[in-house]
């Protein structure tokens, strides 16, 4: 089969298209035909090798230890199992590639890859691959989140920052279906497609300072992280919660060893003594059950994913510089072609 290799941590330059030995299927494992597949900031740090701490936390330490980029994909049921249960050949599926909490490659850049039963769901009739192949990630770490519903009652207000990025569209979406009244913050560039996807208002970030408004949220869901949490607080009610997605920029953050780990491990302590970082009361759900909720929530229509563009396989190097560089509308995707 054809697939995307990555022989050591580097720069979109570093991978090349190959032909390579199809994946082998385990007996609890599904071999599927990847259609589409999704290129998300986990991608990058992977293959950039950033921070560097991610190499001891599966990634591999001096090159990675699955040289086939990508986790989240879609396509179709090719052979099963021994073992597995919940699907047949045929099955169209979605799903990532990896479980836990993992900054590793989960082999989707390709033709072919072999998943567990339990990280799949069947794929809504409603949607696209493509459409498909955007969600799982993103999905999974807004259910993480927003996972407790009885925090989120019709008419509570709820500000998302980096509301046009992968994770910040499924969470004002999910909390539009919760009933919450919506605010998102991003650039002047995606303030139509936040309209577009439910929001109630919107803040151009580069023109304004939502920490100095004279609004007060029952959430703040904080996806970049482009402000210290004493500002937030600020744009928090005194019961309110404060959620903090993290993302780097693309290394922009220059912190190369530890990234954003320090800042989180600072808001975990000082959640012993501050309400507002309290997290969900509730259990993290199952990659098997988030899947199955994402399911039901796109059949129903109450996610819609945005897809900016899409890139055959063989040119997965322009698709990740494309998410680096530019402000993408949506999910940047990568099609096998040959799979069809």
């Amino acid at each position: 089969m054809k697939a995307i290799v990555q022989e050591k941590y580097g720069s979109p330059d570093d991978l090349e298209l190959r032909e390579v030995a199809k994946p082998a299927v385990g007996d609890d494992e599904v071999l599927v035909r990847v259609r589409a597949a999704s290129v998300h900031p986990d991608v990058w740090h992977v293959v950039s090798g950033r921070p560097y701490v991610l190499r001891l936390m599966g990634a591999g330490f001096s090159k990675p230890k699955n040289p086939i980029p990508g986790t989240d994909m879609a396509g179709i049921v090719e052979s099963v199992g021994k073992s597995v249960t919940q699907f047949r050949p045929g099955d169209e599926v979605f799903g990532e590639t990896i479980g836990g909490h993992q900054w590793t490659n989960g082999g989707a850049f390709s033709e072919y890859v072999s998943v567990r039963q339990d990280w799949l769901a069947l794929k809504p009739d409603n949607i696209t691959f493509e459409q498909a192949a955007s969600v799982p990630t993103s999905g999974f770490i807004a259910l993480q989140n927003l996972r407790d519903a009885s925090q989120l009652r019709p008419g509570q207000k709820v500000l998302v920052n980096g509301g046009g990025g992968g994770v910040g569209a499924i969470a004002l979406q999910l909390a539009k279906a919760y009933g919450a009244h919506v605010t998102a913050v991003d650039s002047t560039s995606k303030l139509n497609m936040l309209r577009s996807l439910g929001a109630d208002q919107v803040i151009d970030y580069t023109q304004e300072d939502f920490t100095r408004r004279s609004v007060r949220y029952d959430l703040i869901f904080d996806v970049p992280g482009n402000y210290p949490f004493s500002a937030c607080k600020r744009a928090l009610k005194p019961d309110g919660r404060y959620v903090l997605i993290g993302h780097e920029n693309f290394g922009a953050s220059g912190k190369r060893v530890f990234g954003l780990l320090p800042h989180f491990f600072k808001l975990m302590f000082l959640s012993r003594f501050v309400k507002q970082l309290r997290g969900p009361s509730v259990s993290m759900p199952t990659r098997k059950d988030a899947m199955a909720v994402l399911r039901e929530l796109l059949e129903a229509g109450k996610i819609t994913p945005i897809i900016d563009s899409t890139y055959p396989l063989s040119e997965a190097r322009e698709a990740l510089r494309h998410m680096i560089e530019d402000e993408p509308q949506g999910k940047v995707i990568i099609t096998a072609a040959e799979a069809v």
